[in-house]
């Protein structure tokens, strides 16, 4: 492993958040660790496709990139906010339902945040 994607590695782990490629940019470069964006992204790509990080991908919003842990995340419908959840795990339910053996599965539920929830209350 590169010490770029060792350092992309251990923000990504240290996380509490779900960052995109451009906020671990941003984190890098205020760590005065100096990668190009582009060079970002390729770790990423390698981190990834290696199963040492999870990607996650949610249509009409930027990528975001998590640790590896099993859970499934909560994803706001109005703002894009993710929020993880601990759900039992579903893998014995699917086996029952398909004739091929379930390797994984990536959850994600939509709901309106919080936030999102109480500014539709407040017309202000």
């Amino acid at each position: 492993m590169t010490k770029n994607a060792a350092h992309i590695l251990e923000l990504i782990q240290s996380s509490d958040n779900h960052p995109t490629a451009e906020q671990i940019y941003d984190k890098l470069r205020e760590n005065s660790c100096k990668m190009a964006l582009a060079t970002v992204y390729n770790n990423l790509a390698y981190l990834s496709s290696q199963g040492l990080i999870r990607k996650i991908s949610v249509e009409g919003w930027p990528d975001r990139y998590d640790k590896i842990i099993k859970h499934d995340h909560l994803i706001c419908k109005k703002c894009g906010r993710l929020a993880d959840i601990k759900l039992k795990d579903l893998t014995e339910q699917l086996q029952l339902q398909m004739e091929d053996e379930v390797l994984f599965y990536d959850l994600k539920i939509g709901y309106l945040c919080p936030v999102c929830r109480e500014k539709g209350k407040n017309p202000f």
